[in-house]
């Protein structure tokens, strides 16, 4: 009804224009008299003038509005009480077309934050760009933590900072995933990396997803490891015994004067020693794969609570007699005294003396030998216990293998100590982890989640 006011308004002044050049052309081809065509013409181009102002009136707004559109200016309000009748109508349609724009604009926003609240609390790393130009869209900040990498304005920016990964990432196909390793501090992550694509205006934009997978992995690690040495500690047991069993056996019946008598001195010497050979490397078998059966019998916990400083104390008591005799210096920097963990102490003393012992070793060649134990909580709510020292350190490519069994660095080592470790700290809901620099020394953290 509003707008039929308009249209009115627009067939009258058409119906003037109309009747005042009829009139006009009547008169003038009518040959009429000189007087009327004097009123009729100016009636004309008033007509004329007057449709063409009302048009341009209409023009002006429109033009103002698609402005306002075009610059997402949605807060410009159309006054509709002083402006002239036939554009009222008109002003009242953009003012409601501004608003249902505005509330538009506005539930978009909000889903833009939310969503954006969203990614950033995710602790997976989520990264944007465009594809032909590959300039990045978004990076949250669990990216940013993950890479260590505060800000990246294109995707290849990321190839003078991690040319691997770079290469990695730009390779992977949408729907794709990988796992891969970096290095940060001293220290290897793993991560899941998911490429998708996304099409926005025209552009197209490739989705990266990080997901730090490395705790995740060592569980499951641990757990495949846990099988094997079932399977392998119940068949060397098996096959092992009876050869030790027989030895005794052997060595028993070469005794007996039958067979010495039927033998030579150096033969049956021989034999002896033969027999004692496969006796003591059967029997060093058996205590080996005993040993490691260890791995696999601790099954619950008996938590407590425990203040770090206490534990720190017991272990300079108990290991202060070696420490003196190899002239080693022990250090212990605790900031909180009223720090504590939740843990079963018997297993994480294990845990502690046999990180020291291990770090004992690593700094007896060291002019000023030099071991740290400290302790300090996470933003993230986990408390970390570190042993650290000074001693040769490790090169990169053994860092990721220190924790699986029968692995050992040392000679003389059996490579149960640290997978030990690694099956303790998982049980505690925790993690181990090393940090190491060749020609510098080791770090060996403890992680502990808080409850």
């Amino acid at each position: 009804m509003i707008f039929n006011r308009y249209e009115w308004r627009l067939v009258l002044r058409v119906l003037f224009l109309f009747a005042a050049v009829t009139a006009t052309a009547f008169l003038l081809l009518g040959g009429s008299n000189y007087l009327y065509n004097v009123i009729t013409v100016p009636l004309v181009v008033y007509s004329v003038l007057d449709l063409i102002r009302f048009n341009k009136k209409a023009q002006d707004e429109v033009n103002q509005f698609v402005e306002s559109i075009h610059y997402r200016d949605f807060s410009r309000h159309f006054d509709v009480r002083k402006a002239p009748n036939e554009l009222k109508p008109l002003r009242k349609g953009f003012n409601d077309i501004n608003t249902t724009f505005k509330l538009i604009s506005r539930e978009r926003e909000t889903q833009y934050h939310y969503l954006q609240k969203i990614l950033e609390l995710v602790d997976t790393g989520i990264l944007s760009y465009e594809q032909e130009t590959g300039e990045i869209s978004w990076i949250n900040e669990a990216f940013k933590s993950l890479i260590s990498i505060p800000y990246l304005k294109t995707i290849h920016s990321l190839e003078k900072r991690e040319p691997a990964l770079y290469k990695d990432v730009v390779k992977l196909k949408p729907g794709d995933s990988k796992v891969l390793t970096i290095t940060r501090d001293q220290q290897q992550i793993k991560m899941l990396v998911t490429a998708s694509i996304m099409r926005s205006d025209e552009k197209m934009y490739k989705l990266i997803a990080f997901q730090n997978v490395s705790e995740a992995l060592d569980e499951t690690e641990s757990k495949a490891w846990s099988k094997l040495l079932n399977v392998m500690t119940h068949e060397i047991m098996n096959s092992v015994a009876p050869i030790s069993s027989l030895a005794d056996t052997l060595k028993n019946r070469l005794q007996s004067p039958d067979i010495t008598e039927n033998l030579e001195g150096v033969d049956l010497e021989d034999i002896s020693l033969g027999i004692d050979t496969i006796k003591r490397r059967s029997e060093g078998l058996l205590k080996f794969t005993e040993s490691y059966r260890s791995l696999n019998k601790i099954t619950k916990l008996d938590l407590n609570k425990i203040l770090v400083r206490n534990m720190f104390e017991n272990l300079n008591s108990l290991m202060r007699p070696t420490l003196e005799k190899k002239n080693i210096e022990l250090e212990i920097i605790l900031r909180d005294p009223a720090l504590a963990i939740e843990a079963d102490i018997n297993l994480i003393d294990q845990v502690m003396i046999n990180l020291l012992v291990n770090a004992i070793e690593a700094v007896k060649d060291r002019d000023e030998p030099r071991i740290t134990l400290s302790a300090e909580v996470q933003s993230n709510n986990r408390t970390l216990v570190k042993v650290t020292d000074n001693g040769l350190g490790m090169p990169p490519e053994l860092l990721d293998k220190i924790f699986i069994p029968f692995f050992s660095t040392r000679k003389t080592g059996s490579g149960i100590g640290l997978s030990l470790c690694k099956q303790i700290m998982l049980l505690h809901k925790g993690n181990i982890q090393v940090q190491s620099t060749e020609g510098k020394g080791s770090a060996f953290i403890l992680q502990f989640a808080n409850n």
